[in-house]
């Protein structure tokens, strides 16, 4: 709910809301929302990296923490627009900090600064210790829903 009692709407609100399904990638990816503050441009989300994300080595391979820092850093953004609007990432720079193992992984992320049409996120992976596993910034565009 919005501070005045409304129902928000959009596609972030929609599926935290249960009136539609989550998107196939964030199911994959086990997303959970943990936390969200629209008026302060930030979020916190859960992940589960299971078995099925490990590289041969046994750690999750550096794609799958990508779009989860993807998936966090978005969210962060578009559970501030306006239901018709919708920001998709222009770009993703990522920087892996150390080895990432199967299990719950916490996204968190922030807009760093919104303009009208181009903003900038930025935010970071944890694993279960609570050491950052990856960071990142974004670009991302926001647009009308067509």
């Amino acid at each position: 709910m919005d501070t005045d009692g409304q129902r928000r709407r959009g596609p972030f609100w929609d599926v935290v809301e249960g009136r539609v399904a989550p998107p196939p990638a964030a199911v994959l990816l086990g997303w959970e929302l943990v936390e969200v503050d629209p008026e302060a441009g930030t979020i916190e989300v859960a992940f589960a990296a299971d078995e099925r994300f490990v590289n041969p080595v046994g750690v999750i391979q550096g794609g799958f923490l990508a779009a989860m820092l993807d998936d966090t850093l978005g969210p962060a953004l578009v559970a501030t627009l306006p239901a018709d609007r919708f920001a998709p990432t222009l770009d993703l720079h990522v920087q892996f900090l150390r080895p990432a193992r199967p299990g719950r992984l916490l996204g968190r992320g922030r807009v760093v600064q919104r303009g009208r049409e181009v903003c900038f996120l930025a935010g970071e992976l944890v694993g279960a210790d609570g050491r950052p596993v990856a960071v990142a910034t974004a670009t991302a565009r926001i647009q009308v829903i067509r």
